[in-house]
């Protein structure tokens, strides 16, 4: 599966951001399916996770009332979107693909990472 996120830009804090991951390949729509980021300087922290039918979402305590992560699996797309964007938000998103169809909140799970997209939120 390759997977490309695209979305990202520059926005103002209290904004709101919607980010794509295009996953292609014969089972793209197979797995469970994680956004992450890694801001400058931390380490990658996984945001959201979302089963291989959409059927069941997790998101990280610190960052779940203001994320939604959803999946169109005709168009093999994962979004992820951002609302009330802080600038602690800036960093890097990714998406990756899990080893299992189940929802996961462990980095552990996930490979088969994608390209980035750079999100910056200005105050």
């Amino acid at each position: 599966v390759q997977l490309q996120a695209s979305g990202g830009g520059v926005v103002q804090a209290g904004g709101i951001l919607s980010l794509s991951c295009a996953a292609s390949g014969r089972t793209a729509n197979t797995w469970a399916m994680g956004w992450f980021r890694q801001a400058p300087g931390k380490e990658r922290e996984l945001l959201c996770s979302i089963s291989w039918n959409g059927d069941r979402t997790w998101c990280e305590d610190s960052v779940k009332d203001r994320v939604t992560i959803s999946r169109d699996n005709f168009k093999n797309i994962i979004y992820l979107k951002i609302f009330s964007l802080k600038p602690e938000d800036t960093a890097v998103y990714y998406c990756a693909s899990a080893r299992y169809s189940s929802v996961s909140s462990d980095q552990r799970d996930y490979g088969n990472w994608g390209r980035g997209t750079q999100v910056t939120v200005s105050s």
